[in-house]
């Protein structure tokens, strides 16, 4: 039988916060953003790493908020908004770059100045962006920190159902509880997988089964020790 080929399709993840789950790995950060009140400035950074659903939350939030929503990449070209909210995705992408860094400082002043609200998204701490701009630091260093942890069984097993879903894809218990037995314990292991579990079933013409699971984890070794 010929192989099949895979398109690069498009991927639309549920981003609604009923999407969420929440569990021990991620209970604080939810909590600190669902009380803007507490945030020291009206700021706050929300740190974890890729696939912590830090997009997702910031997303829920803007929703709820009412927030503009902006790329890092795209603080140095948008007038200062007139929004009450504002969230700045990836903001570690701003350091090292002098007209970003100036534009991310200058949105501080901005919103602080309208008493507006500030959450920013970032994969690590601030002492590790490597900011030039000594004003932007000291601001950042002052920023409320909430903090996405890896997942414990319970989350990640939620993630890969929603990874499995945003793809159109149902697989049964059996196999997310089989996968949760030998994987690496990351979100960044749960989305490669889940990735590659759907090209691999659309290039064979198979489905999703434990059988290919273990032809994959083996070949890329994405298995615990």
């Amino acid at each position: 039988m010929p192989r099949q080929l895979a398109f690069d399709l498009p991927v639309r993840p549920a981003l609604g916060r009923g999407d969420f789950f929440v569990a021990p790995a991620n209970a604080l950060a939810v909590a600190a953003l669902d009380r803007t009140e507490n945030w020291p400035g009206g700021k706050m950074l929300l740190v974890g790493p890729p696939g912590a659903g830090k997009t997702h939350l910031a997303h829920v939030w803007a929703a709820r908020t009412g927030a503009m929503v902006l790329e890092a990449d795209q603080v140095g070209a948008a007038d200062l908004p007139d929004a009450a909210a504002l969230v700045i995705e990836d903001a570690p992408r701003v350091a090292g770059r002098r007209e970003l860094e100036t534009a991310l400082f200058h949105l501080h002043n901005h919103m602080a100045q309208r008493r507006g609200l500030l959450l920013m998204t970032a994969d690590r701490v601030v002492r590790d962006w490597g900011i030039a701009l000594a004003d932007l630091k000291s601001r950042m260093e002052a920023t409320a920190t909430a903090t996405l942890s890896e997942p414990d069984n319970e989350l990640l097993g939620a993630v890969l159902v929603k990874l499995f879903a945003d793809r159109q894809l149902a697989v049964s218990p059996g196999l997310i509880r089989w996968l949760l037995g030998r994987m690496n314990r990351s979100f960044a292991t749960a989305r490669d997988i889940v990735a590659a579990l759907d090209a691999a079933a659309l290039a064979r013409r198979r489905p999703i089964t434990r059988d290919l699971a273990a032809e994959l984890l083996d070949s890329h070794g994405n298995v615990t020790s």
